[in-house]
């Protein structure tokens, strides 16, 4: 102790009419408790009450220690609780415990800073959310006030794209991202919402691992060679690519044919459109480039010598790739500047697909392989070998290729490292066209199957093979030659001359669950 501290403590003793032994000996822990530990029981013995003068003691120390310094003041109190036993500390930790809480939800409104109340209790999730509104009726105006519950709807609907689907398809899109006005409803609002929104995404997914779905068909009704080899489609239109070597533009929802784009003189094979163009690829040989709106021939690319089979384009690269083996890159400066980069040359066979990002050029072939290339330099990087016949389609994202062959199998590939991650095994034929996103695989054969896998499962070595294939839909009477999907819909193309829609949003309540359509269909005959 301090020599300061020391003479206080010495008047204190003195003024309060005990020596210095007394003092020591009420403070004692020694004397306030006694343990005596044997095999049985713990027994604990306590002083008896302080007799005498404790009251007028206590109020002459209180008197003391309020002239003291804080410094001081905390340094008393440390050397008393330091004298003390455990059971002392329990009661002291219990009365100090409700004073150090600090209700700040409460508090900073109180200070007019409810920006920072709000902002804080924004991060929460949905389950924290409706937990910190009963709190207590603080919490609860501040959660209001803040549209918290429409915030965290914000939040979701700008990070996930099924949330996002759903803001559209649904009309509530609508009532988001906008300041407080009187169109936009209460915070009540948005906290019934959510829970309407959760529901609608527990049962979109139990529909597609169920197979439930509302079936839309198109016939396009080829006037001579039949069937739609090629797809893209959008919230407003389908364009398709046929074998009667047309382009058909078809609006979505009423699924009547707007346009028909003719020039090629083969089948067109591949396509592939944005906000401005259309980019087609056929059996006659060439590209063309096609003003979106008006279908207009804007540009036409004869380069290879057979048949043009799959093509990309992407912040002005484009990547075509022929039955001549050659895979061609392309600067695409506007529709009507595109000039060609580089020829790659590797593969053995027709080059049936490409994809790329801003890392690799992926590309398969009939030669069995699948070869990697840089898109920066265009230098062969490796080569992906395992499927035992030719590979008819692929796609590439991040560091995964999923590839579909004519060895009837999917195989799932790590591009950086060359090595086969699982192989899904389930199609009767080729394996003619493979799509996948975060959750699953979407595959068509030539058995005229669509079969949706489980992508989660198929990258786990763990999961048994019989799990990874959630459902096989089964509706085209012919091969299914190109499909493309998203989180509430497969729309599928086939030798048949059909393009059916999947909804797996939408879905009538005697709809099926073993992937047959509803009974009831809605088809659009083109004219």
């Amino acid at each position: 102790m301090e020599p300061e501290m020391e003479d206080k403590t010495l008047e204190l003793m003195n003024t309060s009419g005990m020596d210095s032994q007394t003092l020591v000996d009420d403070l004692s822990p020694k004397k306030t408790t006694v343990l005596k530990i044997s095999n049985g029981p713990v027994a604990v013995s306590r002083k008896r009450p302080s007799e005498g003068n404790y009251e007028k003691e206590k109020e002459h120390c209180i008197a003391l220690f309020d002239q003291w310094s804080e410094a001081d003041q905390v340094e008393f109190v440390e050397r008393l609780i330091s004298r003390m036993c455990h059971y002392q500390h329990g009661h002291i930790n219990s009365y100090l415990k409700p004073m150090l809480q600090r209700d700040f939800i409460t508090a900073l409104p109180a200070q007019g800073l409810d920006h920072i109340a709000e902002n804080i209790l924004s991060f929460l999730d949905a389950r924290s959310l409706c937990s910190a509104e009963l709190v207590c009726k603080e919490w609860q105006r501040v959660i209001s006030e803040g549209m918290l519950w429409k915030k965290l709807i914000e939040r979701m609907v700008r990070t996930d794209p099924l949330w996002k689907g759903l803001s559209e398809r649904h009309q509530w899109e609508k009532y988001l991202f906008k300041n407080r006005t009187p169109e936009v409803p209460p915070n009540s609002y948005y906290h019934s919402l959510y829970p309407k929104i959760i529901q609608d995404i527990e049962t979109i997914e139990a529909n597609w691992r169920c197979g439930r779905h509302n079936l839309q068909r198109i016939q396009c009704r080829s006037e001579n060679s039949k069937g739609v080899y090629c797809l893209q489609y959008d919230d407003d239109k389908i364009i398709s690519g046929l074998r009667d070597n047309s382009i058909k533009i078809w609006d979505k929802q009423s699924l009547e044919c707007l346009k028909i784009l003719t020039g090629h003189t083969g089948s067109v094979l591949c396509l592939q459109y944005d906000e401005r163009v259309i980019v087609t690829g056929s059996s006659d040989s060439t590209v063309r480039v096609w003003e979106v709106t008006t279908g207009e021939v804007l540009n036409t690319l004869i380069h290879h010598n057979e048949a043009v089979l799959h093509l990309r384009f992407a912040n002005g690269l484009m990547v075509t790739c022929s039955k001549d083996r050659s895979i061609a890159v392309w600067d695409m400066a506007s529709p009507t500047d595109i000039s060609l980069r580089r020829v790659l040359v590797g593969h053995r066979a027709a080059v049936n697909v490409v994809d790329f990002d801003d890392k690799y050029i992926v590309s398969a072939s009939g030669d069995r392989t699948i070869k990697v290339w840089s898109t920066s330099t265009c230098e062969f990087v490796r080569t992906l070998n395992g499927h035992k016949r030719g590979i008819a389609c692929l796609q590439y994202r991040d560091r995964l290729v999923v590839s579909g062959s004519s060895d009837n199998t999917i195989r799932l590939w790590d591009i950086e490292c060359g090595a086969c991650l699982r192989v899904l095994e389930g199609h009767e034929e080729l394996v003619r066209c493979i799509r996948f996103d975060n959750k699953r695989i979407v595959s068509g054969a030539y058995d005229g199957k669509i079969k949706v896998w489980d992508l989660q499962a198929a990258l786990d070595p763990r999961a048994p093979a019989s799990t990874l294939c959630l459902r096989t839909l089964v509706e085209h009477s012919g091969r299914v030659f190109r499909l493309q999907f998203d989180e509430f819909q497969i729309i599928s193309s086939s030798h048949d001359d059909t393009i059916l829609i999947w909804d797996f949003l939408n879905v009538s309540t005697n709809g099926q669950s073993e992937g047959r359509s509803p009974s009831r269909t809605y088809t659009y005959i083109s004219r």
